[in-house]
Formats: C-alpha cells, structure tokens, sequence
C-alpha cells in the first residue's frame, strides 16, 4: 500500500544486499516513519516479540526471513543444530499467531530439500520470497472477495456510508501488503463505495488509534476513531453496517483467537443482528485445533503495557506516562477467542465461507482427516 504516495511492503529483501532484510518498525507510528534492518536471528526474535512487527501474516513473513538469515550465519559443522534453535527461540517469542510456527516449518521442510548447504540456503531465501507473496496476493482476494459483501450492503443502503467497525490493525501494516480485515475495505473504497470506518483505539497498544488510522488517512479512506467500548452503542443505534476483523489463529471449527476485546465485539454484535466476519489467508488457520477455547494459548504480555502510555506531547516529544497508581498490578491477555457461533462468515482467499467444520473443510480439502 502507499505512504505519502509511494509504495510500500511492511517487509523486503534490500536491493543492493538480500542479507539485510527492510522493516517498517511500527512502535513509532503513526509519528514517526522508521525503517529499521534486520540482519541475524536475534534482531528477528527481539522484531517480532517487541512489537516492531506484529499481525499475523507479517509475523509469519517474518519468521519465514528469519529462518533464511539464520541458514546464512549458521555454522556449517553444526548447520542442522544452529537451524533448530533458531527455529525454536523464534517459535517462542508470540505464541498465539499460528502464521509464526506455520512459517518456520515451511522453512524446515524446504531446507531439508537440499543437502548441500549452499543450495539450502538458496532455497531458504525463495520459500521466504514465496511466503511474502503469498501474504500479499491472498490478502488482494481476501479484498476481492470481501467487496461483494460490502457492494451487497451499499446497494441496500442506496448510496449512503457503509459503516464498517473493526477492532485493532489488520490492516496492510499486519501483513505483507492489502491486510486481511481492510482489504475488502480498500477494495471497495477503489470502487467507489461510500465507506466509513469505525476504528476501536484497541487498549494497551493502541493498535487502532495508532496503526489502523494512520493507514486508512494514507489511502484517504472516511473513518472516526473510538474508545474500545464505543461499539456496542453505535450497534444499538444503526451506526454499523458490518463488522470485520481479522485473527491470529482460527481453529478448523472456526473459532477465532484475535486481539483482546474482539470478542465482545462478536456479542454486541450477535445481539443487534449485526453481520460478523473475520477475514484471514488460509496460513492462519490451525488444522490441528479443535476447540479454541479451551485448545488456543492466550498470550500474556507484561503488565506495564496497560500501566503506561506512550503518545506526542504538546511540545512534539514521544513520551510515556504512568496512567494507574505505580503500585497497581495489571493483567494484559493480549488475546480472546470468539466461538464460531458468532460469527457470520469468514473471508478467506479461496471465498467466503461460514465458520464451522464442514464448511471450512470442504474449502480446503487437502486439509480433511
């Protein structure tokens, strides 16, 4: 997507030398534009757990790199030992995407393709490339496929704003290119729909406020901003059209974990009939899950991320601030799982489908048991 009209990847090879691999670090967005380079296992692990990079589809992207850098520096008396710990220290740093785990093992199996450890490394570097494009291409027929919805909703509104809430980034800075949840958006913003969207700031990182409007400004998309809590209201009052997210794992039942609150979205939304759909590549579900509840781990982050708060003072300084009394313990479940039944359908690359087993399983059926 662009920014200030030029295009961007959220993450890229450098052009003069594919051993550098480019970021966009968004713990400085949106008041800072900083592209930071990656170039060993560690600056990927400290990328992915500290933030630098977060969404499913990047973290997988970025996983994906990070295996190809860790082939680079590994020793060759020792290839096979290096490449595994680095695989496992990258598989612990975010435990709920499925996109991580999905995409180092896609380089495992690739790597073991090859014997010679030249060629691995050659291969490692191609399955990274791939995993990108993918990313992208899939969120562009997640947009295609999501836009049909959204022209249905327009035509039946004749004309007038189709409000559209969402919950945290899945946007284009989540993934590779497109995002899951704001692709249909951008697609039918392109198309000349009349499109608003309603964007939740999403406590403590402040995704929304941060990431979600930043994007849609650059691409001159009509959206307001809104305390986490604001949905269920605009819901009771007609104020919302749809809601879209994204998610960072989706079992095969179809069960969505995503960013804490996303949840009780789903239920204001249940409530009011309000259409409720997660968008998300193939790369996101989990095949071997059944019960999200009970069977997806819930990351928990450190409490100080809901202690402070980190913004532009009047005087243009990036400060943080201690918004609770400094004794005061917090909790931070970065996650929630949302039950299938609350959800009206999923979006996928391949179309769109409704969140059980049967439905899901007979869209990809190379997955079936």
């Amino acid at each position: 997507m662009k920014i200030n009209g030029k295009h961007y990847r959220t993450i890229w090879p450098d052009n003069n030398n594919p051993k550098i691999i480019k970021i966009i670090d968004q713990r400085h967005l949106p008041h800072k534009f900083i592209i930071e380079e990656l170039k060993t296992v560690a600056d990927f692990t400290a990328a992915i757990k500290e933030m630098h990079v977060r969404g499913a589809g990047l973290i997988g992207a970025t996983a994906g790199f990070a295996m190809y850098c860790a082939a680079i520096s590994a020793p060759k008396n020792n290839f096979s030992s290096f490449i595994k710990n680095a695989a496992q220290n990258l598989i612990q740093t975010r435990p709920t995407a499925t996109n991580l785990a999905w995409a180092v093992r896609r380089q495992l199996k690739a790597m073991t393709k090859e014997e010679d450890i030249d060629e691995k490394i050659k291969i490692s570097f191609k399955t990274a490339q791939k995993t990108a494009d993918e990313d992208a291409s899939f969120c562009r027929r997640i947009g295609e496929h999501g836009l049909d919805i959204i022209k249905e909703i327009s035509k039946r509104k004749k004309g007038e704003p189709v409000n559209i809430l969402t919950h945290c980034n899945a946007g284009w800075l989540a993934f590779v290119d497109y995002g899951s949840a704001t692709a249909p958006i951008y697609a039918a913003h392109n198309n000349g729909i009349n499109v608003h969207v309603w964007v939740d700031e999403t406590r403590p990182w402040l995704q929304g406020a941060k990431l979600t409007c930043w994007e849609l400004a650059q691409e001159k998309v009509n959206h307001t901003l809104i305390a986490d809590n604001t949905g269920g209201h605009l819901m009771q009052h007609n104020m919302v059209d749809m809601v879209i997210t994204g998610t960072d794992r989706t079992t095969y039942t179809g069960d969505v974990a995503n960013k804490i609150g996303t949840y009780l979205k789903a239920l204001a939304a249940f409530d009011n009939n309000i259409p409720f759909y997660v968008a998300l590549p193939s790369s996101t579900f989990d095949w071997h899950i059944k019960d999200g509840i009970k069977e997806i781990p819930i990351e928990e982050r450190s409490g100080s991320e809901v202690n402070y708060i980190k913004g532009i003072t009047a005087d243009n300084k990036l400060e943080e601030i201690c918004i609770s009394p400094a004794d005061s313990r917090a909790a931070n479940f970065a996650f929630d799982v949302t039950p299938s039944r609350l959800i009206t359908g999923l979006i996928t690359e391949r179309g769109v489908v409704r969140a059980n087993k049967e439905a899901i399983l007979n869209l990809y059926p190379e997955h079936q048991q």
